[in-house]
C-alpha cells in the first residue's frame, strides 16, 4: 500500500494511522497529526482502490451502500499491511491509534468490528456502520472518538448513536462529539479531538 512514514521524536508513544476520505491521499491528514501528537511516529495509507480516479479504501456499490465483500478484503488488507509496517520500521504494533475521516474512518471502524488487536484505540470523523448483523470481538480497553454532524447529509445522527452502541457494546469506551457542519471536518472538531486523545490515550 502506497504510505508514509515519519518516525516520531518518542518512540515510547503511540503510531498514528491516517486515513483519508474518499478522493484524498495520504498527504491529505498529515497536519492533523501534529495537532493530536506532535511526538507520535506516523503512518499515513493511501487507499488502494479508485473510484472514477478518486482513491477509496473500499469499493461501494453507491452512496452509503458497500461493497460488503470488497470491504471485508480491504479490512483484512490493511490489517496485514500494519504488521508489515511495525516490523519494516520498528514500531509497536500494539500501540497504533487509527485517525481516519469519512471513508478512512469506515475502514478503521471495520477494522475494529474484525480484529480485536487491529488498533489500541481511533478517532472517527464522520463514520458509518461498517458492517450489520455480525458479532464484534472483546473491544474492553479500546477508546474512540466519534466526531459526527448534527447535519450531515452522507452519516446521518442515527447512524453515528448506532456505531457508538455497537462499539459500546462490545466493551469499547466511546465519545461522540457533535458538530453542525454537515460531512465536512471542521477546525474545532479536530480540537475537540485532541483534547480527548490528550486526556484519555
Amino acid at each position: 500500500m502506497k504510505h508514509i512514514f515519519e518516525k516520531g521524536s518518542d518512540a515510547s508513544k503511540q503510531t498514528l494511522l491516517l486515513l483519508h476520505g474518499t478522493g484524498g491521499n495520504e498527504l491529505d491528514l498529515l497536519p492533523l497529526a501534529s495537532k493530536i501528537d506532535e511526538g507520535a511516529s506516523v503512518l499515513s495509507v493511501r487507499g488502494n482502490v479508485l473510484e472514477n480516479g478518486m482513491p477509496r479504501f473500499f469499493r461501494r456499490l453507491a452512496e452509503g451502500v458497500f461493497d460488503e465483500e470488497d470491504l471485508i478484503f480491504r479490512t483484512k488488507e490493511l490489517y496485514q499491511f500494519l504488521d508489515e509496517a511495525a516490523e519494516k520500521y520498528g514500531f509497536d504494533r500494539q500501540n497504533i491509534v487509527a485517525l481516519g475521516y469519512s471513508n478512512g474512518a469506515n475502514i478503521a471502524a471495520s477494522m475494529m468490528f474484525h480484529y480485536k488487536d487491529a488498533v489500541k484505540a481511533a478517532i472517527l470523523h464522520h463514520p458509518m456502520v461498517p458492517r450489520r448483523g455480525i458479532e464484534l470481538p472483546d473491544l474492553t480497553g479500546k477508546k474512540v472518538f466519534i466526531g459526527a454532524g448534527t447535519n450531515d447529509p452522507i452519516c446521518s445522527p442515527e447512524e453515528s448513536e448506532e456505531l457508538k452502541r455497537l462499539l459500546e457494546n462490545a466493551g469499547a469506551d466511546v465519545h461522540l462529539h457533535w458538530e453542525h457542519m454537515g460531512h465536512q471536518l471542521s477546525f474545532k472538531e479536530v480540537e475537540e479531538a485532541a483534547q480527548w486523545y490528550k486526556a484519555s490515550i
